[in-house]
């Protein structure tokens, strides 16, 4: 027997609702449908928004499954109905969704990796407060919390996330002329998640996560293709630790390069011989280590005899833009960076 190829997985990530998920969403149905590609709808959630009950004509509509539960009915994704009719796509809309007890699986983003599983594409909507990591950040900011959650992991194995982005004056317009809620909600919800400090937050908790995601593809890209030259991408500024107290003036000049690039990432390292004699002041590096962590960076400690051997290894590794050193640390290591630096 020939096990079938795993199907794509494509997640359209938004900072709020009323971004334009859905709409996204229908829409690459809809033109993979003019492609010739066999498009289903597996569930799609209006919420009373005409323009997206108005994209959905025209594309199949797999049957949702009923569940009951306590006496009452309830509709929820068909996976069984999918697998049977087996398009090469499926939109599935709110990935963060809890299906109703009774259902084969408890979350729909499990529904989607069953179905993924079985050869088939799936296009699907996620919001950014519904990811694990950051539900504690959002609670913090929005002062709601989602009982909600989606793995992290989940939506980093997807093939392609696509942040569907809205500033937060746009988003409020759209709240304020009905497009998101019904009438009746619109003045509460702009009041309290939709002021635009939650919104500007959000957006930013979005924008950094798709970077990440975007940082782990160029890296696996560099890795799969042996490419070992620096690109500069973005800014990661990287300080050579001694373990002598020149390290605290060291750090603050990295942190102030790292600060005039937004995004960029500061970090510290100490290389340590294979015989444990470094030379290395425990109190310093104990003392450097919590500096670096209060002013943002990360600390990293490698083991090598070739120092400034190791050094740049681990500059190349984390595709280091700038390596900052002290006065001790330059001459041979400056000169190998230079070169590292043209490859």
């Amino acid at each position: 027997m020939i096990d079938e190829p795993q199907g794509r997985l494509r997640v359209y990530l938004g900072a709020a609702p009323g971004v334009g998920k859905t709409y996204a969403m229908l829409s690459e149905g809809r033109r993979a449908l003019a492609r010739g590609r066999d498009v289903v709808v597996g569930l799609v959630e209006t919420h009373g928004r005409a323009q997206i009950a108005a994209l959905s004509e025209g594309l199949e509509v797999v049957p949702r499954r009923v569940v009951v539960h306590r006496g009452a009915s309830f509709t929820e994704l068909d996976v069984a109905a999918v697998l049977a009719r087996r398009p090469r796509v499926v939109l599935v809309d709110e990935l963060a969704h809890t299906n109703v007890p009774g259902s084969g699986n408890a979350k729909r983003w499990q529904d989607v990796l069953e179905i993924v599983a079985a050869g088939i594409d799936v296009v699907t909507t996620v919001n950014v407060q519904h990811l694990e990591s950051v539900n504690d950040v959002v609670e913090r900011i929005t002062g709601v919390v989602q009982r909600e959650t989606v793995p992290d992991e989940v939506v980093r194995r997807a093939d392609q996330v696509e942040l569907v982005d809205m500033s937060p004056e746009a988003l409020r317009r759209r709240l304020a002329h009905g497009n998101v809620y019904a009438p009746e909600k619109v003045d509460a919800a702009l009041a309290n998640y939709f002021r635009v400090g939650n919104l500007t937050a959000l957006r930013e908790l979005a924008l950094l996560w798709v970077a990440g995601k975007v940082d782990e593809q160029l890296d696996r890209y560099r890795a799969e293709h042996g490419i070992a030259a620096t690109w500069e991408a973005r800014e990661r500024v990287v300080v050579a630790l001694t373990g002598g107290p020149e390290g605290d003036t060291l750090i603050r000049r990295a942190a102030r390069i790292a600060a005039r690039s937004k995004g960029a990432d500061l970090m510290a390292v100490h290389v340590t011989r294979g015989d444990g004699l470094s030379g290395a002041d425990p109190a310093h590096l104990s003392r450097q280590r919590t500096l670096v962590e209060d002013l943002g960076g990360s600390y990293h400690q490698v083991v090598g005899d070739d120092i400034p051997g190791a050094l740049l290894d681990f500059a190349r590794g984390v595709n280091a833009t700038q390596l900052v050193l002290g006065a001790s640390r330059r001459g041979r290591l400056a000169q190998l960076w230079a070169r590292l630096s043209l490859i």
